[in-house]
């Protein structure tokens, strides 16, 4: 059973172009690479499958729930359930160690924070050791891991990730992109990662092409 499924998928800003997407339907632990240019539409797409933007025109369905049919308050439920976001720009509190860091998004969503989830989720991404730091001091590397664990914190099905090696070296970028490929995989989770870094494409074999 596809647990992201669009049909007929349109978007259009103000006074903008219609973005028209293809229909997708991607599964349960599966990991998708979203590519095209600048102006194509994918994180306009993020967005929609987050419930940040609402559709224009057409279906877009998650696991069971056809997000056309939420109510706005309904669509902020359902995103802090399901939804773990990673972007370009990692965004956290300077004056927090990155552990408290974690504790406060998970909070964030009306849900006590899983300290027992929390330290696995740091050990299992190999920055346990980092934890007590503050953010000024970790390399954009660094603060990527710990933004995969955040998008992590509260248990999604789903982590929608934008652009988020434009920012790294070579070497990071791999390893960045295998760990968060392996994370979800282990943690049962559907990925979908926009981007126009061409060096990601050979990591990943479901692609979608926006033109």
């Amino acid at each position: 059973m596809a647990l992201i499924k669009t049909e007929a998928l349109s978007y259009q800003y103000p006074g903008g172009k219609i973005l028209n997407f293809p229909a997708l339907q991607i599964g349960i632990n599966e990991s998708w690479l979203l590519t095209g240019n600048s102006g194509s539409g994918k994180t306009t797409l993020l967005h929609l499958i987050s419930g940040i933007l609402m559709p224009s025109s057409g279906t877009l369905q998650i696991a069971n729930t056809l997000l056309n049919n939420l109510r706005p308050a309904e669509i902020d439920v359902y995103r802090a359930k399901n939804i773990g976001m990673v972007f370009q720009k990692s965004y956290f509190i300077d004056a927090l160690s990155m552990h408290k860091n974690l504790l406060y998004f998970a909070e964030l969503s009306g849900k006590k924070a899983d300290i027992e989830f929390v330290n696995k989720l740091l050990n299992d991404l190999g920055i346990a050791n980092l934890a007590r730091k503050k953010p000024t001091t970790l390399s954009s590397g660094e603060l990527q891991r710990f933004s995969i664990a955040r998008a992590l914190i509260n248990k999604p099905g789903i982590i929608l990730a934008d652009e988020p090696t434009s920012s790294l070296d070579d070497d990071n970028c791999k390893r960045f992109i295998e760990l968060i490929i392996g994370i979800c995989k282990s943690y049962g989770v559907t990925l979908v990662v926009a981007t126009h870094d061409a060096r990601l494409k050979k990591e990943f074999v479901n692609t979608i092409q926006l033109n």
